[in-house]
C-alpha cells in the first residue's frame, strides 16, 4: 500500500503543497502510480490534517484518520470527475468530513475543537505571541461548544476557504442550510468570545 511507510510529520514539516494537483498526476494516480499517489498525499496532507485536527481536536489520532481519509481516496479516486463541478480538494475534504462524521458516531461524545495555529511567527515579542496563544484557546473553546454541523461549516468557510456552494458540496446539504449553519456560528463565536473578553479585562 502506498501509505505503507508514510512519516506524516516530517512530510509535513518539509513539504509546501500546490494548491492542486495538475491533471497529468491525477490520470497517473488514477491508474494506481506509486509515485504520482505519493504527491498527492504530499499535496493535499496539510489540508486534511488541518480539518480534522480542528474538527475533532484527538491528537496522536489523527494521523491514523488523514490516512483513513487518503486510504478512501485511494480507493474511490476513479469516481472523481476532473471535468466536473468539484476541485479535488473539495472532494477530498468531502471524504474527510465523512470520516469525522464516522468517528463522532463511534465514540457517541462531541469531540473538543483545536482551531488553534501551530505555526506561529518566529519574529513577534512574547506579548504577542502569548495574546495569539490565548486568542486561540478562547476560539477553540468556543468552537467546542458548536453543534458538529455548524463548527465544521465554519472550519471549511474560515480556514480552507470554501465558498458556500462548495461547503455544500462537501456537507452533502443545500446552500441554503449552509448559510444558517454559518451565521449561527460566527453568532455563537461572537458572543462567546465578547464574553471571555469582557471576563479577562
Amino acid at each position: 500500500m502506498f501509505l505503507a511507510n508514510w512519516n506524516p510529520t516530517s512530510t509535513r514539516e518539509a513539504v509546501h503543497a500546490a494548491e492542486e494537483l495538475d491533471s497529468d498526476l491525477l490520470a497517473r494516480c488514477r491508474v494506481g502510480d506509486r509515485m504520482a499517489l505519493e504527491q498527492f498525499v504530499r499535496c493535499y496532507e496539510r489540508r486534511v490534517f488541518a480539518f480534522l485536527s480542528r474538527s475533532l481536536g484527538l491528537g496522536n489520532q489523527i494521523d491514523d484518520l488523514a490516512q483513513e481519509v487518503f486510504l478512501r481516496a485511494y480507493r474511490n479516486i476513479q469516481k472523481f470527475d476532473p471535468d466536473g463541478p468539484s476541485r479535488l480538494s473539495t472532494w477530498l475534504l468531502s471524504i474527510a468530513v465523512n470520516v469525522a462524521i464516522d468517528v463522532r458516531r463511534r465514540s457517541r461524545t462531541q469531540a473538543s475543537a483545536q482551531l488553534a495555529n501551530p505555526e506561529l511567527k518566529t519574529n513577534d515579542n512574547p506579548e504577542v505571541q502569548l495574546w495569539r496563544q490565548e486568542l486561540n484557546t478562547a476560539m477553540a473553546r468556543a468552537a467546542a461548544e458548536l453543534p458538529p454541523e455548524q463548527r465544521d461549516t465554519f472550519i471549511l468557510a474560515e480556514y480552507h476557504q470554501l465558498s458556500v456552494s462548495e461547503i455544500a458540496q462537501v456537507m452533502g446539504t443545500r446552500a441554503a442550510t449552509v448559510k444558517t449553519r454559518l451565521f449561527r456560528a460566527k453568532m455563537h463565536l461572537r458572543n462567546t468570545l465578547a464574553t471571555l473578553w469582557e471576563a479577562t479585562r
